[in-house]
């Protein structure tokens, strides 16, 4: 009931019939965790719907990027790799290192308690048999998204900076979050603006009509804020000038 009344309350904040700027938007969720919102620090969260059928290889939509103000929390990163990688990834602030050894604890343990896990070529037939335990986590490495590299010690760097993959839903959805509502205002819009370019740059050779259906920004425990598509995309143009 306690949440019931707070959700109640965020609602009269504003017009859900709406489309705000990103601008506006974060203001308005700043809003709500002020004065209806939960009383933890909440994440922030991007949602996308696309014109596209992932189903489809030509319309999926998958990629990463380095959030300029990161996440906002300790990423833990492992590294599967094997001779000198190891000792790279150690020196980068990986969390956890190995090879065989972490391969197989993943398999008999489905252990799972990281953020990010990057692996290097060379290892990733063994990482193969991790697919049905890292595959539905979303944390299997991939080379489109930079988690399969040799450059480890830039893959780690970036993850624990805040780099964020992300990858259209079987409804054609994106889902990213892009900080926490303790974030400066201004730190939560230039993520916002990076997500959403990401995702526009990355649209697919199959998508037909238009691309970006809508774009909503909510935080853990609000409704989502409704953001206008083209004023955000003439917005991203400006910013790319």
């Amino acid at each position: 009931m306690k949440e019931g009344k707070r959700y109640k309350k965020a609602m009269e904040l504003f017009d859900r019939n709406r489309q705000y700027t990103v601008e506006e938007a974060v203001q308005i969720l700043k809003r709500i965790h002020q004065e209806a919102g939960a009383k933890f620090d909440e994440t922030v969260e991007l949602a996308i719907r696309l014109g596209v059928d992932p189903k489809y290889a030509d319309q999926m939509v998958r990629g990463s990027l380095v959030l300029p103000h990161g996440l906002g929390k300790d990423i833990k990163v492992l590294v599967l790799a094997e001779g000198e990688q190891q000792r790279i990834a150690q020196e980068a602030g990986a969390d956890f290192v190995g090879g065989e050894d972490l391969i197989n604890k993943i398999l008999k343990e489905e252990w799972v308690d990281y953020d990010v896990v990057i692996a290097t070529p060379e290892i990733m037939p063994k990482v193969a048999k991790l697919g049905k335990i890292l595959g539905p986590k979303g944390l299997m490495p991939n080379p489109k998204t930079g988690s399969v590299t040799s450059n480890i010690k830039q893959a780690v760097e970036e993850a624990k900076r805040g780099r964020v993959e992300f990858r259209v839903d079987k409804t054609g959805n994106v889902h990213i979050p892009i900080g926490k509502i303790s974030f400066e205002e201004d730190k939560l819009i230039q993520n916002a603006y990076m997500a959403i370019d990401a995702i526009v740059k990355a649209k697919p050779s199959g998508a037909k009509g238009q691309y970006v259906r809508s774009i909503t920004l909510s935080s853990t425990m609000s409704p989502g804020v409704r953001v206008d598509i083209a004023q955000t995309l003439r917005r991203l143009q400006e910013l790319a000038a």
